[in-house]
């Protein structure tokens, strides 16, 4: 068995028995990241990884060409509060994005928060900010080590002060909501006692009002906590600062929304709008009426209007009825109507509705891409949306809601020539007969005769659908003679709840079997083949990663796994695991636990089997998906296999999303791309 001259790893003869099967599990050891013991096997392990991928042949061209790519100007979509604009943008030598405040439409431009000034290294990020309605205060999220545990902090723009008073630690969780005064804001919190394990933690939240300038100690309970650390609790406060909503988010299967009248006297209750049970609510107020876009009956979504006065279940009117042909993703109430995305076959349709349902238009996009409802006021004219494709980088457009006249806003520009390359859409069988689409990225040339180096890409889970977006990131690939996939697996929205459901908690070994038909189909094709094809995944993704390469080693050369949950019997006691036990089941249940052992990836790495050569990415500050599932699984796979070389890269000051600058995106992706083509040669 090729030994590669890893560093020493102890394996231990620890097993335990879960509901009448004995499990084994040899490197719980590592789960302490805190043991001395770990942290140097950890250090071993990325020096071990990093010395070997620096001397990759390829990787420094890989290298330059990313900084080409990434480091470019980049502009997101403005947000008018108040008279001002608020937009984000990065700069072609700035490693974050920045947040801007733009006098008037046609104003100059200020910087008001930027993140690369606020720690020597970078690991300090911004990670979501919200103005206040009239544009004067911006309340923001700061993360140490892009990690997912935030603290609120309160802008004043004029000043460019940050206020020494409005300092909210727990902000996990929070989108804060101001009032239509801008005199404090509605926000979840999250206590950040260190008794309290962080797998119980959600179970803690919950919601506050603070007035700008008193202390936060004092802030206003204003729901208390569910007690339940499967769910999640969140507020809305509707525009006009009259209906407040507590919605409580039981996984990705149901929402109980709660609300208040604000204009009536203290104390006031909650009254329940809607139940879990009956599947997810979206609601939006305007003018005492709800707008509720929910998969209730309805597996591709609809949109109900109710009177605020009168919101019994039985009075809801359907406005916008379920399509047999299209999903409805998103909603949004802007210039008086509706606007409504849509995905019909994975592609983007965007239209307006008037507030009773009816149909106005739809809007002409350039092309079969993504794109999604509208982003503007609910009461103004003036509306953004952006477009993008495989091949289309972004472009932002500025529209009237009422004429549907267009301009271009802001246009992406990617030193790419685009043209050279094409994408087809391809359908295939799945092992159960479900047929499954991918997008397959290539360049226009090239011959079907499975040579060429493929990636295959896939999510397949809580509700996510993969979309034809602009990816700067796959463009060294594919000038490097490769072909990206990206497949549309069961567990993602692309078709609805039913999609959803089918590749979640116990159907979850539909995904598995999607990938791997999509592998076999790309090599029926003569796109690759199992010599030149890798596999490709983060988080969720990376679980699909692992499940892939342990259930078909010989399907696949190479596995690329980021921030991966890999040890599925333990999960939901580690970082945010309890809120996936809707997505996933849990262990501590027989039947979800017979389901979930069947595939957990680090219970079937099997000694002496030939698995592909793989690459596990982990983040040291990961409080999403903890680190344990990346170390137990590379420990298991160094010690197992008899095909390529396992390696465990650790970024630092990095959290589940990486380490936000550009200069660890270019480091990272070119030993993606030169570990995998290295691999296939």
């Amino acid at each position: 068995m090729p030994q590669f001259g890893y560093p020493a790893t102890r394996r231990d003869n620890f097993s335990e028995v879960l509901h009448g099967v004995e499990v084994a599990d040899p490197y719980r050891w590592l789960e302490d990241a805190k043991s001395p013991e770990v942290q140097g096997w950890m250090k071993a392990e990325d020096d071990f990884a990093r010395a070997r991928l620096a001397a990759l042949p390829g990787r420094d061209k890989l290298v330059q060409r990313n900084k080409e790519l990434f480091y470019i100007e980049a502009m997101g979509i403005p947000h008018r509060y108040g008279s001002r604009y608020f937009f984000q943008k990065r700069d072609a030598k700035s490693e974050k994005w920045v947040v801007y405040a733009r006098e008037g439409k046609h104003g100059a431009d200020k910087a008001i928060l930027d993140p690369n000034t606020w720690s020597q290294d970078g690991s300090v990020s911004l990670r979501g900010w919200k103005p206040s309605w009239d544009g004067k205060k911006v309340v923001y999220k700061v993360n140490a080590n892009n990690s997912d545990e935030s603290t609120l902090k309160v802008l004043d723009v004029a000043t460019g002060k940050t206020s020494d008073i409005d300092v909210i630690p727990g902000g996990k969780y929070a989108s804060p909501d101001w009032t239509p005064k801008g005199d404090g804001f509605y926000y979840t919190w999250l206590p950040t006692d260190p008794s309290i394990s962080t797998a119980d933690r959600p179970g803690f939240a919950d919601m506050r009002f603070h007035k700008l300038g008193d202390d936060p100690k004092n802030d206003v309970l204003v729901h208390e906590r569910t007690g339940d650390a499967k769910t999640f609790l969140n507020t809305e406060l509707s525009r006009d600062g009259r209906w407040l909503f507590a919605n409580i988010e039981h996984g990705w299967s149901g929402t109980d929304v709660f609300y208040q009248d604000l204009k009536e006297k203290a104390p006031r209750k909650w009254k329940q709008l809607a139940e879990a049970k009956d599947g997810i609510f979206d609601v939006t107020a305007y003018k005492d009426r709800f707008y509720v876009k929910t998969n209730s009956g309805a597996a591709k979504w609809r949109v109900f209007r109710v009177d605020a006065a009168n919101p019994a279940r039985d009075k809801w009117i359907e406005i916008v009825p379920e399509r047999k042909d299209a999903t409805l993703t998103s909603m949004s109430i802007v210039g008086g109507k509706l606007s409504l995305g849509y995905l019909k076959d994975v592609v983007s349709k965007v239209e307006i509705h008037e507030l009773d349902g009816k149909l106005v238009r739809e809007i002409d996009l350039p092309g079969l891409g993504s794109s999604g409802a509208l982003s503007g006021d609910e009461d103004d004219d003036e509306a953004y949306y952006s477009y993008d494709s495989f091949t289309q980088p972004a472009i932002i457009f500025e529209t009237s809601v009422k004429t549907g006249a267009k301009k271009t806003w802001y246009e992406l520009k990617v030193p790419v020539d685009t043209t050279k390359y094409t994408v087809d859409q391809e359908k295939f069988q799945s092992k159960d007969g479900a047929t499954v689409p991918m997008f397959v990225i290539h360049a226009k040339d090239m011959k079907k005769d499975g040579s060429a180096p493929t990636i295959l890409y896939g999510y397949g889970g809580f509700q996510q659908a993969q979309t034809p977006g602009f990816r700067a990131s796959i463009y060294p690939w594919l000038e490097a003679g490769g072909v990206y996939v990206v497949a549309n697996l069961r567990g993602g929205s692309e078709y609805g709840e039913e999609w959803h459901q089918q590749g979640a908690r116990r159907q979850k070994q539909h995904v598995f079997d999607d990938v791997i038909a999509a592998a076999e189909t790309l090599v029926k094709l003569g796109y690759t083949r199992p010599e030149k094809l890798a596999i490709r995944g983060g988080s969720n993704g990376g679980l699909l990663v692992g499940a892939a390469i342990t259930q078909r080693p010989d399907l696949f050369r190479v596995g690329l796994c980021a921030v991966p949950l890999l040890d599925m019997v333990r999960y939901h006691r580690f970082g945010s695991g309890r809120t996936w036990i809707e997505e996933y089941g849990s262990a501590d249940d027989a039947e979800d636990f017979k389901a979930i052992y069947a595939y957990s990836p680090y219970h079937h790495v099997t000694r002496g089997t030939k698995y592909p050569s793989l690459l596990l990415l982990s983040a040291d500050n990961d409080d999403r998906v903890d680190p344990m599932h990346a170390r137990k699984f590379a420990a298991a796979m160094q010690a197992s296999s008899t095909g390529g070389v396992v390696l465990l890269r650790i970024e630092q000051h990095a959290g589940h999303g990486g380490a936000d600058l550009v200069r660890e995106w270019v480091e990272k992706l070119a030993d993606e791309y030169a570990f995998a083509l290295n691999e296939m040669r």
